[in-house]
């Protein structure tokens, strides 16, 4: 029969979240994780796996708890383009709050370009953006919302690139008029137009 751990998992994955959101994969070394989380490192090894298993359990936690509960949120209480508008205003408000960015887009510029089992980990987590997204815009065309003369699969692109775009963007410029200006110009793609949208 397996020892019932002795250690709050949660509170070390938050400690080892919060190191990695920090520092970055490369620059957190296993012994600063398990000084963090309270744990040796066989006790750390023992419940989290490898470096790489236990950055990628801190990622779906960093999203579950942000990016997937905003989707369930929104996708479950407001109509389409409002759903899209609300995301956006929301990682604009997050940005300026949070001069560490997003866990997601900093490791997506720090190691997929290097790692290719994160990569495609990091890939994965985009693509459940870009699907809700897609859904949105498919929603919004079918209730007259969003333009119809424009690919869905295009726009929910589109979108998933300005959320990147605004996360890199106010590490460097952390101006709500700056990044609110990109998102209106975005949003501005999706109205119907005279030309057949409705």
């Amino acid at each position: 029969m397996a020892r019932p751990r002795s250690f709050d998992e949660e509170a070390a994955l938050d400690a080892a979240t919060g190191l990695f959101w920090r520092n970055g994969l490369a620059s957190t070394s296993v012994r600063e994780l398990g000084a963090a989380m309270g744990l040796s490192l066989p006790s750390l090894y023992n419940a989290f796996g490898d470096k790489h298993a236990l950055f990628t359990r801190c990622l779906d936690r960093y999203l579950e708890g942000g990016m997937r509960a905003r989707m369930r949120r929104l996708e479950g209480s407001s109509c389409p383009r409002d759903a899209i508008v609300t995301f956006l205003d929301e990682i604009v408000t997050r940005s300026l709050a949070d001069p560490r960015g997003c866990f997601l887009v900093n490791s997506a510029l720090e190691v997929a370009p290097h790692d290719a089992e994160l990569r495609a980990t990091i890939a994965a987590r985009l693509d459940e953006l870009e699907m809700f997204f897609l859904r949105m815009v498919c929603a919004g065309q079918a209730d007259g919302s969003i333009a119809h003369v424009r690919s869905a699969a295009d726009l929910a692109r589109l979108l998933v690139t300005t959320v990147m775009g605004l996360r890199v963007l106010s590490r460097l410029r952390p101006e709500a008029e700056v990044l609110r200006g990109a998102v209106r110009q975005v949003l501005a793609a999706l109205d119907p137009t005279t030309e057949g949208g409705r």
